[in-house]
């Protein structure tokens, strides 16, 4: 199974380019990156309005997981798996659409100090919790609208304790120069908050 991850990571990592730049798999570039930024600039059209779409969607029952406070919740008994699309892009009304977008889920209390079978911290697992992708996937929650929507599992392993996540995002367009990801490429960044929960069983009644 850990072949088969490491597998997975290596293609993730191709697919970012320059955004492994500023990611945890390229420490030995850039030592102890937190984001995006250290390599690229927020220089891009598109803002944080209404018609900016990163929503968290599961996949079952299509429900976005989004919070009334802005932020999103996954919630999972011990063991179960959860598979939940990451949504990016812009709604139809958007203007200029995104090449393509590249998002990271991490653990600012633990980054770059874990095995990478324990991405997300306290014994939380999720197959791809980073990924580069290119726009003009659909969804039904969003008619008409430019994104990407890649599923990925997750499940709280025994012994899961609740987890705070901070979800990077980069819509971007073009194509940056080489050694120097900060020109050419057009994107935009932004930052949202995803808790893990752990449901705890009820204690059964004798």
């Amino acid at each position: 199974m850990k072949k088969i991850y490491f597998g997975l990571m290596v293609f993730v990592g191709v697919l970012l380019q320059d955004f492994l730049l500023a990611y945890p798999p390229a420490v030995g570039i850039t030592g102890k990156a937190k984001d995006c930024l250290v390599c690229h600039i927020s220089n891009g059209p598109w803002k944080d309005d209404q018609n900016l779409i990163i929503d968290l969607v599961e996949k079952t029952t299509g429900k976005s997981l989004k919070q009334p406070d802005g932020t999103f919740l996954i919630a999972a008994n011990p063991n179960e798996v959860l598979e939940v699309f990451t949504v990016i892009g812009v709604t139809k009304d958007g203007g200029e659409a995104p090449t393509r977008n590249a998002w990271i889920y991490v653990n600012p209390d633990t980054l770059l100090e874990k095995d990478s079978d324990e991405w997300l911290g306290h014994r939380w697992w999720a197959n791809l919790p980073l990924a580069c992708r290119l726009s003009g996937d659909s969804l039904e929650n969003y008619p008409g609208g430019k994104i990407t929507a890649l599923p990925m599992r997750i499940r709280a392993r025994e012994n899961a304790r609740d987890v705070k996540l901070q979800l990077q995002v980069m819509l971007t367009k073009g194509e940056s120069v080489k050694g120097k990801p900060k020109e050419g490429l057009i994107g935009s960044y932004f930052e949202r908050t995803v808790n893990l929960k752990v449901i705890s069983k009820e204690p059964e009644k004798k």
